[in-house]
């Protein structure tokens, strides 16, 4: 199983240590950011999952970064922030935010929303949670890939390249699209990266690498997932 990932960004090192043991107790990695300029370099480099932003960063209002985390992938982004103005939680969801937990918050809630989160985000690209093409079972939920009995142990990238294709069956997935997700920092510059992956991905799921069925070559166009 791909462990998924999650960006904590809030200038409070107790809340920093709060959230990160919380979070990695319930199975998820945890990279950590204290101000803006280092959420948003860890955003473009790390890909999470998602992403919990406080409002009061030391070097720009958590609200003026909000899009441009947006805009760096597709994680979603929670505040999580002690400001409890009704303008302020309108401000952050409009500008982006998918989910507002007010601090001091329950732990177990927050856990709560992060999972809901991430599930909305599957969701609304049109995935389903599990997606079965051959023998091979893919759930994009808990991240477990199963090639008949036998559970597949993917690499992170390997994952997010097997996951671009499961949430589409069937259709064609540019390159482009693909590097986006999974090398979303100068992504243009890796379609040889790309190339490698699916070579180890074919490895592990294909019935015969050699002549492979189920991640099928779209010449100079991308890659498709046969369903």
């Amino acid at each position: 199983m791909i462990r998924q990932r999650v960006l904590i960004v809030d200038d409070d090192l107790h809340i920093r240590r709060l959230l990160g043991t919380t979070l990695a107790r319930a199975g998820y990695d945890v990279i950590e950011a204290a101000n803006a300029r280092d959420a948003l370099d860890l955003a473009r480099a790390e890909t999470p999952d998602v992403i919990l932003l406080d409002l009061g960063l030391p070097d720009r209002n958590g609200l003026e970064i909000l899009p441009l985390l947006k805009k760096s992938g597709k994680a979603p982004v929670l505040v999580v922030s002690a400001r409890e103005a009704t303008d302020d939680k309108v401000a952050a969801l409009d500008l982006g935010a998918d989910d507002y937990v007010t601090k001091p918050f329950d732990t177990e809630e927050l856990l709560a929303r992060v999972r809901a989160a991430l599930r909305h985000a599957i969701n609304a690209q049109g995935a389903d949670e599990i997606i079965v093409a051959g023998s091979l079972r893919i759930d994009l939920g808990t991240r477990r890939i199963h090639a008949g009995d036998q559970e597949v142990h993917l690499t992170r990238k390997e994952y997010d390249v097997l996951a671009q294709l499961a949430m589409a069956p069937g259709r064609v997935v540019t390159h482009q699209t693909i590097l986006k997700a999974a090398w979303p920092a100068g992504y243009e510059q890796h379609i040889e990266y790309l190339r490698i992956v699916v070579r180890n991905l074919r490895q592990k799921i294909e019935p015969d690498p050699s002549r492979p069925t189920l991640i099928v070559n779209e010449l100079g166009v991308g890659y498709r997932l046969t369903v």
